[in-house]
């Protein structure tokens, strides 16, 4: 058994996506070519890493963006997909930016406990720039429209999911733009627990990942979502 913490962050994980969510599915085939059977449970992030990290009823937790200083704390497995981080901002209140300094006045909307981008982070930590932290994506897109602030972090497959599936943001949905200015790309990774089981599972999973298809498991999986959307559109 292969136990990871989770989150809700469709559509890479989520409890009611399609087989558990893009990254999900991939992690839990992966798994099973490993010799391992996953099972996923979902938490609010901070205690989906508190509880991978920590507690030896699981093997750890995921889809983790690769940063230097986790390496302290967990051992990464190969990249799962990729995560394209940016800045949504209204339609009403246009957003420029060539460099983070030039939004040193204005208030960011993120998520607690996620991380954004070193650089960003860093100013962050410095006073540098404002940030105002929400529990979830949808919170800080709700916070957006209210007028909270100005722009928010977050990821443009999150974004575009959010749009299209949660019914009440869909009055508002064509306010909101993702800024053509991306802030970063981030590998997706299970961290596995650093010790001796994490590195076991490491090992196997990194070896059976090499082996799959992910782009072809990724592309498979959008083509049965958007399959599932037509059906029930009918």
């Amino acid at each position: 058994m292969m136990r990871l913490a989770s989150l809700e962050w469709a559509p890479y994980v989520g409890l009611h996506m399609p087989d558990g969510g893009l990254t999900a599915s991939a992690a839990k085939t992966v798994a099973g070519e490993a010799g391992y059977q996953a099972r996923i449970d979902y938490l609010p992030w901070s205690r989906a890493m508190q509880a991978g990290s920590d507690d030896p009823a699981y093997a750890g937790y995921f889809p983790a963006f690769y940063l230097p200083e986790r390496e302290n704390s967990c051992y990464f497995s190969s990249p799962l997909g990729t995560s394209t981080n940016g800045f949504a901002y209204l339609k009403s209140r246009p957003l420029k930016w060539k460099v983070l300094t030039d939004l040193k006045n204005i208030r960011i909307g993120t998520v607690q406990d996620y991380a954004n981008d070193t650089y960003f982070d860093a100013l962050v930590r410095q006073g540098d720039l404002h940030t105002d932290a929400a529990p979830s994506d949808i919170s800080n897109i709700r916070k957006l429209l209210a007028g909270r602030v100005q722009a928010i972090v977050i990821d443009k497959a999150v974004l575009r999911n959010l749009l299209i599936t949660e019914a009440s943001l869909q009055a508002d949905k064509d306010k909101i733009l993702f800024h053509e200015h991306e802030l970063t790309n981030f590998s997706l990774h299970i961290c596995f627990q650093r010790n001796a089981k994490g590195k076991a599972m490491q090992q196997a999973f990194n070896t059976a990942l090499a082996k799959v298809k992910l782009k072809q498991m990724e592309n498979e999986y959008y083509e049965s979502m958007e399959a599932s959307r037509l059906r029930k559109s009918r």
